[in-house]
C-alpha cells in the first residue's frame, strides 16, 4: 500500500555534519526519507518538489537554536505538515512513524500502536477528515493507474528521476561515509533500484 510506513533502522543512514546552512542537508534528507514527507508520506512525484517540500526541525529551532544545524533534528516534510506542526515540539518521527508502530487503513486513517505515535498523529492532525479523504483519493488513483496506465503507475510509485548523487557532496564531516553506497542514486547505478516503493 502506498501509505505504508517503512520499517526504519534504529539510526539514520546518513551522517553529514558541519554545514553552515540547514538547506545544505536537503539532498541527504531527500534520500534518507525516500523522497516523501516523513509525516503524511506525500511523494515528490505527486507535486512540484521545490515548492511543496521543506526541511523541518522536529525540535523547533526557535526553542533550541543550538540544534538548528543538527542533521538528526531535521526531517523531510511537505508544506502542509510543516505548517500544521509550526513551533510544536514533537517526538522524533523517524523513531515513531514506522511500520511496527502505525498502520494505514483502507479508509485512509492511520492506526497508531502506541501512545507516543498516537500523540504525534494527533499533533499533526494526520487523521483529519480531509487528510483521510486525500489518502483514499491517492489510493484510488494509483489503483486505477496500475490497471489502466502502466507508465503513469510507474511515475506515481517509482523514484524521482533526479536522485541526488551523495558521493559527490562534500559535507565538512560525515560520520557515516560507508553508507554512501546505500543511497538511492548508487542503487540506480548498480541496477538495484526497485521499480516501485
Amino acid at each position: 500500500m502506498i501509505f505504508d510506513y517503512a520499517e526504519r533502522q534504529d539510526q539514520r543512514r546518513h551522517g553529514p555534519a558541519g554545514y553552515t546552512q540547514y538547506e545544505s542537508y536537503r539532498p541527504w534528507l531527500r534520500d534518507e526519507f525516500e523522497f516523501r514527507c516523513v509525516y503524511c508520506l506525500k511523494r515528490e512525484t505527486w507535486g512540484q518538489v521545490t515548492s511543496e517540500f521543506e526541511l523541518d526541525h522536529f525540535e523547533p529551532q526557535s526553542l533550541n537554536p543550538r540544534w538548528r544545524l543538527d542533521y538528526l533534528n531535521l526531517v523531510y516534510s511537505c508544506r502542509r505538515c510543516n505548517a500544521v506542526k509550526r513551533d510544536q515540539t514533537v517526538a522524533d518521527p523517524f523513531r515513531l512513524l514506522r511500520a511496527t508502530l502505525v498502520t494505514a487503513l483502507p479508509d485512509g486513517s492511520l492506526r497508531p500502536h502506541d501512545g507516543d505515535t498516537q500523540r504525534l498523529i494527533r499533533q499533526l492532525d494526520l487523521n483529519s477528515p480531509r487528510l483521510r479523504s486525500w489518502r483514499v483519493m491517492w489510493m484510488r488513483i494509483v489503483a486505477l493507474a496500475k490497471d489502466r496506465d502502466k507508465g503513469l503507475y510507474s511515475q506515481l510509485v517509482g523514484f524521482p528521476r533526479d536522485l541526488p548523487n551523495l558521493s559527490r557532496l562534500r559535507p565538512p564531516q560525515n560520520s557515516r561515509r560507508e553508507n554512501l553506497e546505500t543511497c538511492w542514486f548508487a542503487r540506480r547505478l548498480r541496477g538495484s533500484l526497485p521499480a516501485e516503493y
